[in-house]
């Protein structure tokens, strides 16, 4: 019996996802608010169509591990190192600030230190979910302003590692709250360590091995035990399963196969996270909102102002533009998903009383709504101050560095093309699936990665939104017709230029959708035609303008060789 409603309640989770979310998406909000409110609408504050289900909790708690995971792989010690101070130094003051301030007011509040120092920095981070989604569908990730914004999250995301451990060790039983800091930070720094020694030394080879193998499946049963087992045994030492999925990611994060391996896992992340937002959605009683709506709103309005004037006064004291600056804090003013998880744990070991934790999660609910138009009006007063002080001067925030090309195939062919790039000054990315040759070029400071360019999951990952052309230099005909069909139907407007194996493939990728086609074989056949005629003295001019008849057509005129075959 028990089976069969756990049956139910998993059909009308999904069922409601895929009604609502899309009702969402096609008013161009974010999935997360429709996850949010399939959960309202399906839980026992509303219809009550679902039974808290123990099960359902564990699987939901899963998509929180599998997105700490996401974010582990974008926490690279490369990616730390290059935003840098922005990272460390920006992220670290506005969550320190932030927090210290919220927890201020908390504390004078009379909710005790241990609430404020929970709701303090927990109020401090911002939806990483959200935030970039709207940076993304902006096409505004590689500007400065995108640039600054991920880096405050990025310290926002590392800190909910030592923020779990803290809460964790609070609810323990006579722990004190120095005790609980200092062993949060001990355990913190231990973790990294291990990321450090473990990733360093075991996994590259483990998954060269893996990847030798070319199976999709093993290769993506060894990315879940990965998440797993690392949370398994963060748990096992009293820590959380969310600290060790962010510590798999950031192991995973130094290898050659991040690419491929974020492309493999979204889907579960996807669902289980879509999971979690609607089981905080059936915790949300509309009525108790509707009660406390005049406390609850000045909440939101005191920490979205609170919020965007801090996160905006820091990023000018250390230079950044004020426009930048301006855009920034109003980016960041909402409240962030992770809230949900420390309020929900703090809940649970009773460090909040309940009427508090359904305060803080309307509050972080409702503000997440009204982030789009907190970007909208971040924008506007951007734009207004810009115009203000140059009137006749348009100041461009992208180059052509922002927007890499992105190589298919690091082959002969590929490494020619990206040395011809990179000696012009410009930047690409790589995707190949021999792992030896990924191993190979990353050793000499090669952007390349190892990911199957055949899934357009993994060529977004590797950028294909941010990527100012696309060059396919895969050796499989077929393979390299469906990866730009693939690149064509989800960016129309993308240059696309590929090598080809002859007239024939020719055809069928410019049906495709190629902007340009060079076939190997007739270009090969051109050039010694061109150095025959030289050596029989024909003159260069002369030489040219009959190899150009050739190309000018498209090589139709080599349509009529007979091959044999």
């Amino acid at each position: 019996m028990e089976h069969s409603l756990f049956m139910i309640d998993t059909l009308i989770f999904l069922l409601s996802a895929i009604i609502i979310v899309p009702v969402f998406l096609r008013f161009k909000s974010s999935p997360i608010l429709g996850y949010l409110f399939a959960g309202i609408l399906i839980g026992p504050n509303a219809f009550g169509l679902v039974t808290d289900s123990e099960a359902l909790h564990v699987l939901a708690e899963f998509g929180v591990v599998f997105l700490l995971f996401m974010i582990g792989l974008e926490l690279s010690f490369s990616r730390l190192r290059t935003l840098g101070s922005r990272v460390f130094g920006l992220g670290s003051l506005q969550v320190g600030i932030t927090g210290l301030l919220i927890g201020g007011v908390v504390w004078q509040l009379g909710l005790g230190l241990g609430a404020a120092a929970i709701i303090g920095p927990g109020l401090a981070l911002s939806s990483t979910a959200f935030v970039l989604q709207l940076l993304t569908e902006r096409g505004e990730r590689a500007t400065p302003f995108g640039l600054n914004t991920f880096a405050i999250l990025l310290l926002q995301d590392f800190a909910v590692v030592p923020l779990l451990i803290f809460v964790t060790l609070l609810g323990s039983e006579g722990a004190s709250f120095a005790e609980a800091f200092g062993t949060a930070l001990l355990k913190g720094g231990g973790a990294v360590l291990m990321v450090i020694l473990f990733g360093r030394y075991l996994l590259s080879p483990l998954y060269r091995m893996i990847s030798a193998m070319r199976s999709t499946e093993l290769f993506v049963a060894t990315t879940l035990l990965m998440i797993l087992g690392t949370g398994w045994l963060m748990s096992l030492a009293g820590l959380s399963m969310e600290l060790g999925a962010l510590l798999a990611g950031l192991m995973l994060a130094e290898t050659e196969y991040r690419h491929q391996i974020e492309a493999d896992i979204k889907p579960f992340r996807g669902l289980l996270l879509g999971l979690f937002f609607i089981t905080i959605g059936m915790a949300i009683d509309l009525g108790f909102i509707l009660d406390e709506f005049a406390a609850i709103a000045l909440i939101i309005i005191a920490l979205m102002a609170g919020k965007t004037i801090i996160t905006a006064l820091l990023c000018r004291i250390i230079g950044l533009p004020a426009e930048t600056a301006i855009r920034t804090g109003f980016a960041l003013s909402q409240g962030g998903e992770f809230g949900f998880v420390l309020f929900g744990a703090a809940l649970t070991l009773g460090l909040l009383p309940a009427h508090v934790a359904q305060i803080l999660m309307a509050v972080i609910t409702l503000s997440m709504v009204a982030t789009p138009l907190m970007f909208m009006l971040g924008k506007k007063l951007a734009c207004w101050r810009q115009a203000r002080d140059t009137p006749n001067t348009i100041a461009p925030e992208l180059s052509d560095s922002d927007h890499p090309v992105l190589i298919a195939g690091f082959g002969r062919v590929g490494q020619t093309v990206a040395r011809v790039i990179s000696e012009a000054g410009l930047a690409y990315v790589a995707l190949d699936m021999n792992q030896r040759r990924v191993a190979a070029c990353r050793a000499k400071g090669m952007p390349v990665f190892y990911g199957d360019a055949n899934q357009i999951r993994v060529l977004k990952a590797a950028g294909a939104d941010q990527a100012h052309t696309a060059v396919i230099t895969l050796d499989t005909p077929e393979t390299a017709c469906n990866v730009v069909s693939a690149l064509r139907k989800n960016y129309p407007d993308l240059p696309i230029y590929v090598r080809a194996r002859d007239r024939r493939h020719m055809a069928k990728l410019e049906k495709a959708g190629a902007s340009e086609v060079v076939s190997e074989a007739a270009e090969s056949s051109l050039q010694l035609g061109s150095i025959l005629l030289a050596s029989l003295d024909v003159s260069a001019d002369e030489a040219a303008s009959v190899i150009q008849s050739y190309r000018e057509d498209d090589y139709k005129r080599l349509d009529d060789i007979v091959e044999g075959d």
